[in-house]
């Protein structure tokens, strides 16, 4: 057992590169995500719940697609849920239009966490895994609540758009 703990340490320092890299923390996240999504798995073949033939519907997957980037967003960079990321990160300053960017703070668990609130590429596995599992046990509330989210997701886009012609123009916000 301890050569195999030795062979692991080594890989992890192989791997850092002298970087901050915590390689045990990420596998403690994948393993959740794994669990979760098997544990989903489990709980659809115990109630029958069988996807449709032919896979998602694209009107679901483009809506569902809108609503994940929209709630990411929220998560990962808007200011009224810096409160979630606080614990992990520390305020540097804003990135764009009614966003901020941290740094993410600590080591380990805590460090990859906010690796995970931070990051909207990440965060899109898990609220898109959300979204799938809604489609899959209930598509009449999932679909309502993608809808929203992504007229919310239509809504910021149109704003950057106009906000883009008004300067083209030469006119301020």
């Amino acid at each position: 057992m301890e050569a195999v703990v030795d062979e692991l340490e080594q890989v992890k320092r192989r791997y850092a590169h002298g970087h901050d890299r915590p390689l045990g923390a990420y596998s403690v996240l994948d393993a959740a995500y794994l669990g979760l999504v098997a544990g989903i798995g489990l709980l659809a073949r115990r109630r029958g719940v069988r996807p449709p033939r032919g896979g998602m519907a694209l009107k679901d997957l483009a809506v569902a697609g809108l609503a994940t980037h929209r709630i990411v967003r929220t998560i990962a960079k808007d200011p009224i849920t810096s409160p979630v990321r606080a614990p992990f990160t520390r305020y540097e300053g804003t990135s764009g239009p009614a966003e901020l960017k941290e740094e993410v703070q600590g080591e380990g668990l805590r460090h990859a966490l906010g690796e995970l609130v931070t990051c909207p590429f990440c965060l899109s596995q898990w609220i898109g895994t959300g979204f799938a599992t809604g489609l899959l046990f209930a598509p009449r509330a999932t679909r309502w609540v993608a809808g929203g989210f992504g007229i919310v997701a239509v809504s910021d886009m149109l704003q950057y758009v106009y906000a883009a012609l008004r300067r083209a123009s030469g006119e301020s916000d």
